[in-house]
């Protein structure tokens, strides 16, 4: 172990120096570009318990209200990322003896159970089968099998890339059997329909920096009518303060006071959301499925398999199968490097994952990102039509504009 001198202070290379000399093309699976309008309300703070904060605050619950599609006021920011918001919607709800069904997809939706454990809920796993949706006839098998108080599932599993497709039967079927639903949004919301009143979902969480377009560090979670009444009801003490839903009311709803709030990231997210409604939703979720596509079909043209089968893929997070004597890490730093484009890795499989999830999403940076894979595979010596792929790109955007 080194013996340091702290007498002296030490001296480190400014921000600057450290990052590239031009920025990076962020098409992992979070976070994402964030447009000028955002970045700009992020490099300022205000007093967090101020007017101009107060107005902040209620055009935040506004807008996210429409992106939840919720009537709900129980709409609240989080400091944190999604998984803070998912510990938020946990703690709230999950309390000892409270029985809670966990739809396992992979690691994220693990979470999830975790949590709950660790607040003393008495969890049943259902594992959905590999890189599938679950099943409603499953869940209901389940459902009807025992008593539960809390059901929670992803929408979309970053990890593997799988949709929950049957996700508004699974949540009609938490309301037929008195389930409180918790579903994790994180990586979908704004890039594909989420119907949180429609669709009966107690409780949805998401985090800023994926679909939202936001910065991170600050999320979101709404809850329901019957979601907060159980809430209000409970007698078992809360597990964590700054989590806790009644005192953040205070904040949220009563311009009191709960802690600091992160003020720049509120104010990032208050311009990512309103930016939103402007695109609105329908032409924002075009925009993602037909983007997706496109570059879905490209992968392929170029040789390569996708990770999920068509049923069970999710859009905002793509999986790509890589050859056997590709090194997936070898990879991602040859496309950093050379062309300045970083993509994630994979939670065990030999894949890679492209977001295709808010600013993501456009057509020069579809181009650029499957330029970057091609030609990084290529000097690896994968056997990769780059041209072909690269072709089928435009003329996947070109058709799918035109339609």
């Amino acid at each position: 172990m080194t013996t340091l001198d702290y007498s002296v202070p030490p001296t480190v290379p400014p921000v600057d120096e450290i990052l590239p000399d031009e920025p990076l093309l962020l098409m992992g699976a979070g976070p994402v570009p964030v447009q000028s309008r955002v970045a700009a309300a992020n490099s300022m703070v205000i007093n967090h318990l101020g007017s101009a904060m107060s107005q902040v605050v209620t055009q935040v619950k506004l807008l996210a209200q429409y992106v939840f599609q919720t009537n709900s006021p129980y709409v609240f920011g989080v400091s944190g990322p999604g998984s803070a918001a998912m510990e938020m919607a946990i703690t709230n709800v999950v309390w000892p003896g409270r029985k809670v069904l966990s739809i396992k997809n992979g690691y994220f939706s693990s979470r999830f159970e975790e949590m709950a454990s660790r607040v003393g809920g008495e969890n049943t796993i259902l594992e959905a089968s590999l890189n599938h949706y679950i099943e409603a006839e499953a869940v209901e098998a389940e459902l009807k099998k025992n008593q539960y108080d809390v059901l929670t599932i992803v929408q979309g599993e970053t990890s593997n890339t799988v949709f929950n497709r049957q996700l508004p039967e699974i949540a009609a079927l938490a309301k037929k059997y008195g389930v409180l639903c918790v579903v994790d949004a994180v990586c979908t919301l704004s890039t594909m329909p989420l119907c949180m009143d429609k669709w009966g979902i107690d409780v949805v969480v998401t985090g800023g920096q994926k679909g939202l377009s936001s910065v991170p560090g600050v999320s979101l979670i709404a809850f329901s009518e019957k979601a907060w009444e159980t809430i209000q009801k409970r007698e078992a003490r809360m597990s964590h303060w700054c989590f806790d839903t009644r005192l953040a009311y205070e904040f949220w709803h009563n311009k009191g006071y709960h802690y600091t709030a992160p003020v720049s990231g509120l104010l990032a997210l208050h311009e990512a959301l309103r930016l939103i409604c402007i695109e609105t939703l329908p032409v924002r979720f075009e925009r993602h499925l037909r983007c997706s596509n496109a570059l879905q079909h490209a992968i392929e043209a170029m040789g390569l398999g996708l990770f999920v089968e068509p049923q069970s893929r999710l859009n905002s997070v793509i999986g790509i199968n890589l050859p056997e004597s590709i090194n997936a890490e070898a990879l991602l730093a040859r496309m950093s490097e050379r062309y300045l484009v970083e993509i994630s890795g994979s939670f065990g499989g030999h894949i890679v994952r492209i977001g295709q999830m808010g600013e993501q999403c456009r057509s020069h940076h579809l181009l650029r990102v499957l330029h970057a894979l091609g030609m990084s595979l290529q000097s690896m010596g994968a056997g990769i039509d780059v041209p072909a792929g690269m072709a089928e790109l435009e003329k996947q955007l070109l058709v799918t504009t035109k339609n």
